[in-house]
């Protein structure tokens, strides 16, 4: 039903999408060569020989429990003995215990063994488990297992977000697992009884935008009470003469009998004892049923237990594992059911301990994060299996300090923790907990003063956490950072740092041996610094730099000013305060006698900011990079040519001309220079000769160092671009002699910014209008800035570029999704300082006073809550102060017009753009938003979670919300994502296989880096989710659509457990998953799937989307594949209007879109329609693809026969009028579509030919490859889209696309 797809397998489109998913970069070119991974065969072998290696042949051993059959378990010799401990408690029948030993032949295996370091085991080996003697340590650890079982089914942690749980719907829509219900059910008899219809709110043109089918209820999650309360004695603990009997607590229990009990918890496992609610008797009952797991003794007390339990641990275990595991980072759904709140005790102790997780039940030792943040960055690195270890422990040391981090910051704002400094005012207040140091993003003594004050302070945590991430990426030796996490919520922005070592006993003054602590009036250097510093610099593009103190000495640095270099007391040398490690933009950094290059002013720029540390994208520096080298190696190639023809008087011409029009950039409609200049290629040979020769040649000397003068290189004799971040920082002064140089540098900055408005922003557009890139929502929308190195303070630029483009019609979905996006963020500024006036009894009532403000039509009059606790005596002002906190009641003010007055002005001031509307009806009429989708967009952006149920916002005589609609509000945390370096380079080197059409070697490789990957993150990672797509895909192009299926389940799975259940790539893959179900012949549910899929896409960026007419043409072949004539022609007629819309009325796409509409009029038997039908799409072959083209044949073909069936048709009506009803009818000849086994829609037409193209494509390809072009130059990469451009044709270029799976 779907075409094959090569480009997104090749090209970047997969991984940018993802890899870059938190804006962290790929290593640098030295580092990819260095890990043995660059593109020399050898390095490739070497490697997977290494691979080999690690994945030693797993072997099969005998566990034998108590009381239950022994049975055989698969293990491989890398794994530890504590890991077959977590599959037994995972285990259907011993998921009970948690107390137990392993041991073989008599002698007990240490938990932290690796397998194969264990004497006598192997395969076949009988392990026995063994129950050992409880400690109190152990039996907290029981209790919290048995709660977690008994949870097993409830999702309200999900919904919560805790304890790393988020949801996941596919199971409701697939009727459990796939895979199994493939064999189960087969479908192909029964097509008839496919109920397809679909709700009202799918079909086309429906205005109505539900929020309840977001989260279907899961029949699964209805509970199985086992218990009604299981929680801590108040008896506890046991007093000295209990202990010393081996009581270790108590626990009080509820049966669902409503039999009240109470339990001890001994060294030998648990038994009734005889105390009650209000008489301690700790004398064991009669009978005592003592039994070592608490299910056993639970088991036999209440049969409703012993029942209910069973079959929830059925249930549990049937469960796809992926529903189950734990994400690595938190996500939180902005949505939730209301969820009854149930007791429980492990809940109520986590709450108020700063333990995380198991590991810290050791009593009272906090993790000593930077400790272990940094010793896993000293791990060894290499071979590939020590590589593997230290970036698992890197990425588990990472999720685990993101998860305190976040927990701390709530805890500090809800003011839970006690400040180090609590004399001074509450924004000046700094925190300790859990060996964190957090702080406010506030402007604290007037730190940023002449940067921008509380706007620099807020901006400045994510520009540090950027350049962290950077250096982190570079990875340097004995160069170390900071553990930082910066997490938004309640208005407040918290900093969370891991701690240096001995920091805290000394003045800073001290402590910093290099940079400076006031931006740049004392500087300070030393030499061990620059020279780990300089080591960042070739990757990083800082360049070495010389500065003043305030002694006027020179001092040299290779990083900003403002970068901190602290040795602690653990010896390490640290760098902090990384927010300056990227130059500024000049385009928003206005400088008093500085004129910025003519395509900045053209747009407007320099720009007034709220501070003044607006930096240049890592991505940017890059791509301006990456087109100063394409300049230069045109520069050379040109005089080469010039050398050649001996005209060496024009060249002092030619460098000047150059120079000037350097800056700029051809419009990225013009295309390539390899197109321009024919000589590239010779320019790439010299560069190459020059670096060997140590340049004896004086002619190519000279021709080299021309270049390297034209394009602004730092050296003279090779091309080198790195940038001095500390231009135009006030308080920093540069020595004379550096003058030159200087102005070099200003120079450079100010192209880089021409380069962004003049380059960066107008491919983008172009990459919008040929739909290789096509955001969605607000984050897909960021991401694709990102990618491209445009910052979101230019999204009012972009606006305004798109506004001016002739083909605008064909962005609007783009501009649409850029309006929303620019609204919603300045409505989250505003709600930022409207929170923090808002103390927390009234929180619910604030929020949804605001969100009532902004998008009800109804004229927003605050409730102020009734106070629930109205005292009899005078309420005395006993208020606790929040920080910065002012007036309380401030906030029920705020009126809806004057929230969107304010929008607007925010939008002008902050964006530069101007918005015409006063209120949400008016933007919604003017823009053509949704308010369902502003209100994700928002919620997602703000942390606010509200009740699942139908909102009427256009009602005039209430309110949309009320405070009970607001649940809970989360924390938006930024943080830094490691790297699976190897697995990345063998994603890589798989995709460039398959680029090649060595689809199974391609196939092997990405298979490897699964494994890899899974062996760094463990088995949840947006990364694994796009190994997962990509292998689906191999896999059905290969024909084993069993396997495509199995893997395409499981990337639906974690896309939703890991990004949401509604973000773009969720649908992405819904969609790719109702392919492979069709092509395994199970209709009913890829139509389910294809409804889900479209309904999200209509909740997230409604209807009018290009994306859409992709999913409505899908929808409209299986309809047409089930008979459902009528409906089907409405999905596809919607896909012809919207294909007409985003690609131009004769564009192929429209073609292929008309035919698809043909067939259905066919199929109806209305032959007129039909042919109007088809010569629409025969019109556009002809004049796109010439007569002779085979497209255009086949069209013509299928006219003549529809012209044949019409005449037909017509005849046989004639004969009834004549004769009366006796006249003999023709039976027509309606041509149905044939199912064939694989399930791909075929047609008569359908032929070997498009395969035996496939495969010409490929071998073609891979000529051009060896003549040197790239293939990119070919194809058009796209991250979001389902199938991919393949040139089927040489000369024509029909693309594979246009056979939309049909292959019509």
């Amino acid at each position: 039903m779907l075409n094959v797809s090569f480009c997104s397998i090749t090209g970047h489109s997969v991984d940018t999408a993802v890899m870059n998913g938190g804006g962290a970069h790929d290593l640098s070119e030295e580092e990819s060569k260095q890990d043995g991974a660059g593109d020399t065969d050898g390095g490739e072998d070497s490697n997977e020989q290494e691979v080999i290696v690690i994945q030693d042949t797993g072997f099969t051993v005998k566990i034998q429990a108590p009381g239950t059959e022994p049975f055989d378990l698969q293990v491989s010799p890398q794994e530890m003995v504590q890991e077959i401990h977590q599959v037994l408690m995972d285990r259907e029948d011993t998921c009970h215990r948690t107390c137990f030993s392993l041991q073989l032949d008599g002698n007990v295996l240490d938990n932290f063994a690796e397998l194969k370091s264990i004497e006598g085991l192997q395969e076949g080996s009988l392990l026995k488990v063994v129950e050992e003697p409880y400690t109190v340590r152990e039996a907290r650890i029981h209790v919290r297992h048995i709660r977690d079982l008994l949870k097993g089914l409830d999702p309200s942690d999900a919904y919560n977000g805790v304890d790393c749980n988020s949801l996941s719907f596919l199971s409701v829509f697939t009727d459990g697992d796939l895979g199994d219900s493939g064999k189960r059910k087969k479908k192909g008899s029964e097509l008839e009884q496919i109920d397809c219809t679909p709700p009202e709110h799918i079909l086309p043109g429906s205005k109505e935008r539900p929020l309840l089918p977001l989260q279907p209820q899961n029949k699964d999650w209805k509970p199985m009470q086992c218990l009604k309360v299981l929680t801590m004695s108040g008896w506890n603990p046991p007093p000295g003469n209990r202990k010393m009997h081996g009581d270790l607590m108590y626990l009080y229990m509820v049966t669902v009998e409503e039999r009240h009990i109470s339990i001890t918890a001994s060294t030998r496992g648990f038994y009734l004892n005889q105390s009650t609610t209000y008489t301690f008797n700790p004398k064991p009952a009669n009978p005592s049923f003592l039994s070592h797991s608490l299910v056993e003794l639970l088991s036999q007390i209440s049969p409703a237990f012993k029942k209910n339990f069973t079959a929830l641990q059925k249930k549990r275990v049937q469960r796809h594992p992926f529903e189950r595991i734990a994400t690595p980072f938190q996500v939180y759904s902005w949505t939730a059911p209301q969820v009854d709140h149930t007791m429980d005790c492990v809940r109520a102790e986590d709450a108020y301990t700063s333990r995380l997780g198991y590991e810290e039940h050791i009593p009272g030792q906090t993790r000593d994060w930077n400790e272990e943040l940094q010793t896993t960055r000293e791990l060894a690195r290499k071979n590939l299996p020590e590589r593997l270890l230290r970036e698992r422990a890197i990425f588990k040391v990472h999720s685990d300090f993101a998860a305190a981090a976040t927990r701390g910051s709530m805890a500090v704002i809800d003011g839970n923790v006690m400040a180090i400094n609590p004399g001074e005012e509450t924004r000046m207040q700094m925190f300790i907990w859990n060996n964190i140091f957090f702080s406010l993003g506030f402007d604290v003594r007037d730190h940023y003063r002449e940067l921008g004050g509380d706007a620099a302070a807020h901006a400045a945590p994510t520009n540090d956490l950027n350049g962290v991430r950077a250096y982190g990426a570079v990875d340097v030796e004995g160069l170390y950072t900071l553990g930082t996490v910066v997490v938004d919520y309640r208005g407040y922005r918290v900093t969370a740092q891991s701690i240096i070592p001995g920091i805290l006993e000394r003045e800073q003054e001290q402590s910093v041996i290099y940079g400076s602590i006031d931006f740049g009036k004392t500087v300070v250097s030393h030499g061990k610094y620059l020279e780990l510093l300089e080591r960042t610099s070739r990757p990083l593009k800082v360049q070495r730099h010389n500065v003043l103190n305030e002694k006027d000495e020179s001092m040299e640095l290779c990083s900003s000013v403002e970068c901190k270099g602290i040795i602690g007391n653990d010896g390490r040398h640290y760098i902090l305060d990384l927010l300056r490690t990227f130059p500024p933009d000049l385009n928003f950094l206005p400088v008093e006698g500085e004129e910025l290059s003519p395509e900045s002013v053209r747009q407007g720029f320099p720009r007034q900011h709220r501070h003044r540390l607006a930096c240049l994208r890592q991505e940017l520096i890059e791509a301006f990079v990456e087109h100063r080298y394409l300049l230069f190696m045109k520069m050379a190639a040109l005089q080469l040519m010039q050398q050649k023809a001996n005209k060496e008087s024009k060249l002092a011409t030619l460098t000047e001309n150059s120079t000037i029009q350097n800056g700029e950039c051809e419009s990225p409609l013009e295309g390539k220079a390899e197109d321009i200049i024919p000589g590239l290629a010779q320019a790439k040979e010299l560069a190459e000769s020059l670096d060997t020769e140590d340049g004896s040649d004086p002619k190519s000397r000279e021709v080299v160092l021309n270049a390297c003068k034209a394009v602004g290189s730092i050296s003279n004799t090779s091309f080198d671009i790195r940038f001095n971040p500390d231009i135009f920082s006030p308080g920093v002064r540069f020595p004379e002699d550096s003058a030159d140089d200087i102005q070099k540098q200003k120079q450079l900055l100010k192209d880089a910014g021409a380069f962004l408005v003049s380059c960066q922003i107008p491919s983008l557009v172009k990459d919008c209008l040929d739909h290789s890139a096509l955001p969605m929502d607000g984050a897909t929308l960021t991401e694709a800035l990102h990618q491209r190195g445009i910052n979101v303070r230019y999204l009012g630029n972009v606006l305004a570029f798109v506004d001016k483009t002739p083909a605008k019609a064909q962005l609007e979905h783009f501009y649409r999704i850029g309006i929303s996006e620019l609204i919603t963020r300045c409505a989250k500024h505003i709600f930022k300082t409207y929170l923090q006036g808002v103390e927390l009894s009234a929180l619910s009532a604030a929020v949804s006073h605001f969100l009532n403000c902004f998008l009800s039509s109804f004229d927003a009059v605050a409730h102020l809550p009734a106070d629930e606790l109205v005292s009899r005596r005078k309420n005395r002002k006993r208020r606790n102060r929040v920080p910065g906190g002012g007036d309380n009641t401030a906030w029920a003010s705020l009126t809806p017009s004057e929230l969107w007055k304010n929008i607007v002005s925010e939008a002008q001031s902050y964006y530069h753009f101007t918005l015409h509307c006063e209120n949400a009806d008016q933007v919604v009429e003017k823009y053509g938003l949704q308010k369902i989708t502003l209100l994700r967009e928002i919620s997602i952006k703000a942390g606010i979670q509200i009740l699942i149920k139908e909102y009427n916002f256009d009602s005039r005589h209430k309110p949309a919300f009320t405070e009970e609609d607001i649940l809970n509000i989360f924390p938006v945390v930024k943080h830094v994502n490691p790297k699976a370096s190897d697995a990345f380079h063998f994603f890589q080197s798989g995709q460039a296989k398959v680029q090649q059409g060595y689809l199974k070697e391609g196939c092997e490789l990405i298979n490897e880096a699964l494994n890899l990957f899974n062996n760094v993150y463990g088995a949840m990672h947006v990364e694994i989710c796009a190994c997962l797509r990509l292998l689906a895909r191999l896999n059905y192009i290969m024909g084993d659509h069993h396997e495509a299926l199995s893997n395409q389940q499981k990337a639906v799975l974690m896309s939703e457990r890991v990004l949401g259940v509604e973000h773009p790539n969720t649908i992405q893959e819904y969609m790719h998953l109702a392919l492979y179900c069709f092509a395994n012949g199970q209709l009913s549910t890829a139509l389910k799937l294809l409804y889900r899929a479209r309904y999200l896409m209509l909740m997230v960026c409604g209807e009018d989307h290009p994306e859409m007419a992709l999913l409505d043409s899908n929808i409209g072949l299986v309809l047409h594949g089930v008979m459902e004539y009528d409906l089907s022609l409405r999905f596809l007629e919607n896909a012809l209007a919207i294909n007409s819309k985003y690609h131009g009325p004769r564009s192929l796409k429209v073609a292929l879109s008309h035919h698809l509409v043909a067939r259905v009029y066919e199929s109806k038997a209305e032959f007129r329609s039909a042919l109007q039908q088809e010569k629409e799409g025969y019109t556009i072959y002809k004049n796109q693809v010439g007569e002779a083209h085979e497209k255009t044949k086949e069209s013509s073909e299928y006219l003549k026969y529809l012209t044949q069936q019409a005449v037909a048709l017509q005849r046989t009506m004639n004969e009834i009028y004549k004769n009366g009803s006796n006249a003999s009818i023709m039976p027509l000849k309606v041509r149905a579509l044939n199912i064939n086994p694989c399930g791909i829609l075929t047609h008569s037409l359908c032929s070997q030919k498009d395969l035996e193209n496939l495969k010409a494509e490929v071998q073609r390809r891979q000529q051009l490859q060896e003549s040197g072009k790239s293939v990119e130059d070919l194809t058009v990469h796209s991250p979001l889209e389902l199938e991919d451009k393949i040139p089927m044709d040489e000369l024509q270029g029909v693309t594979e696309q246009e056979l939309q799976y049909i292959q019509a």
